[in-house]
């Protein structure tokens, strides 16, 4: 049985990609998440909804030693199975001026992102090479290729892992292994619920936020055979705001 895991995935985007992977791809879904059981349980309901299947793993994907224990004791009971499909989408924010910035509003996000990509996509690799077969698709920001005034550390974060990306994609490419960043503008969910949507979106040149479904559509194209010849790419999806 070949499976599509991803993080963060009880919420916003996330939901939205895990959704629409089961709906086109007809994956069975792995949704990580780390805390909010109500949510991660809605969108297990969601998925079922639209005739998907799904399983919660529950782990802080920057904690290596849960993010390992948790992997391993789901592919010990299901030995036949392969994650076939990763989507790094786990992430969060911890906003303000660089100067004032307290390490730890700096590690944590550095952390998630980072060290999270590390330890899932590391554990996981493996299979996916002895495979011959994967699709690893790094959800970024426009943060992490423009950079963000007040976002110094979220632009770090998704700046290495547009980095790593592009490395990446050229060490696992020979066993048909694609790895391409997804790089959102403002998007309709609760990171951006408190951002003034009239005022900013003066400076997109659509005109509006985006909706998580748009980012779905585009990672499950790139999660599906039809991407075999993108890899390496950062492809951004924000109304026109910056190329």
């Amino acid at each position: 049985m070949k499976y599509a895991l991803i993080t963060g995935g009880s919420r916003g985007i996330g939901r939205a990609i895990a959704i629409k992977i089961a709906q086109d791809l007809k994956y069975p879904i792995l949704i990580n998440y780390q805390s909010n059981d109500a949510a991660a349980n809605e969108t297990k309901k969601l998925i079922e909804d639209v005739g998907g299947s799904c399983i919660l793993l529950k782990f802080n994907v920057a904690d290596k030693e849960s993010t390992h224990n948790v992997l391993d004791e789901w592919m010990a009971r299901n030995p036949e199975a392969i994650i076939e499909i990763l989507v790094n989408n786990a992430g969060i924010t911890r906003d303000g001026l660089f100067m004032w910035m307290k390490p730890e509003d700096w590690n944590d996000v550095l952390n998630i992102s980072i060290n999270g990509f590390y330890n899932v996509t590391n554990h996981l690799i493996q299979k996916m090479l002895t495979n011959r077969y994967g699709r690893v698709i790094n959800l970024v920001s426009v943060s992490g290729v423009k950079g963000t005034a007040g976002q110094v550390n979220y632009s770090a974060a998704k700046g290495a892992i547009v980095a790593a990306t592009k490395a990446l994609a050229q060490e696992v490419a020979k066993r048909k292994i694609t790895v391409n960043a997804v790089a959102p503008g403002f998007i309709k969910t609760d990171m951006t619920a408190d951002m003034d949507e009239k005022e900013l979106k003066r400076m997109i040149p659509v005109n509006r936020f985006g909706e998580a479904e748009e980012v779905a559509d585009l990672v499950s194209f790139l999660a599906s055979k039809k991407s075999s010849y993108i890899t390496g790419e950062i492809v951004n999806i924000n109304g026109g705001i910056y190329s």
